[in-house]
């Protein structure tokens, strides 16, 4: 089922609100970089997002070195080639409150 795709304000106003995501991929996903103190503050971090991620079914595309964490949303089945949509939107702002 697919999913709807954020239009254009609305995807300036999910920039605005979280200013430090960007957008990549041509605009169908946004990105952010954590960095923390050590590979134990990374940790706990990236198990408290993948609670959210579980509560909110949409989990996010991540990497981690050591004490960084790179994190990219996107919603594989939202338009015709995936997209950002409200799942992510809502994520962001769930992820931006545990820093």
């Amino acid at each position: 089922m697919s999913v709807p795709e954020l239009k254009a304000d609305d995807v300036n106003d999910l920039l605005s609100r979280h200013p430090e995501w960007s957008l990549a991929r041509d605009g169908k996903a946004i990105t952010r970089s954590f960095q923390f103190a050590d590979f134990s503050q990374a940790w706990g971090f990236m198990c408290r997002v993948a609670l959210i991620a579980e509560a909110h079914d949409h989990h996010p595309e991540w990497f981690n070195v050591y004490a960084k964490v790179d994190i990219t949303l996107t919603t594989h089945d939202a338009g015709d080639t995936g997209g950002l949509s409200l799942r992510d939107a809502k994520m962001a702002r769930a992820i931006d409150a545990l820093i």
